[in-house]
């Protein structure tokens, strides 16, 4: 089986996260930021955590920068969540991308959001070729989100 990617937050981007999940909490999205809620798949308890909502070409994405982290094996098992701003809820399934379809989608995001998340692809950035894209979206799980039905 291959090795599976993550990367772990540091002490000082754990209170980075803490910080921008309680402005998103109280109504002020940064950049796109939400408070992902996902169901444990262990525990059963909601479990929360900040995430860059990006929108392309009319759909709604998730991308996980750091890898197969926690809310990614959350969301796979569970196969549905809610995004929040303030008292704005969006409940949602997820469908997760083959990595032929990510490598757009991984130059939008890092157009966007790599002053924040650039440091998690080793020196990748959006000028990168298609190709060297489509060889690292194994490491970075990407869900379309679809209303809930």
């Amino acid at each position: 089986m291959d090795e599976v990617r993550y990367i772990q937050p540091r002490k000082a981007e754990q209170l980075l996260h803490a910080t921008v999940q309680w402005l998103t909490r109280h109504g002020m999205s940064l950049m796109g930021s939400r408070v992902l809620y996902v169901r444990g798949r262990k525990s059963g308890e909601l479990r929360s955590n900040p995430v860059n909502l990006m929108v392309f070409e009319g759909s709604q994405y998730l991308v996980a920068p750091r890898g197969t982290t926690q809310w990614v094996r959350n969301l796979r098992v569970a196969g549905e969540g809610e995004l929040r701003v303030g008292r704005r809820v969006e409940r949602f399934e997820p469908v997760e991308l083959g990595d032929d379809e990510k490598p757009v989608l991984l130059r939008e995001y890092l157009k966007r959001w790599k002053w924040e998340v650039g440091m998690f692809f080793d020196g990748v950035d959006a000028t990168a070729s298609d190709e060297k894209l489509r060889e690292i979206a194994p490491g970075y799980p990407v869900f379309r989100i679809l209303p809930a039905r």
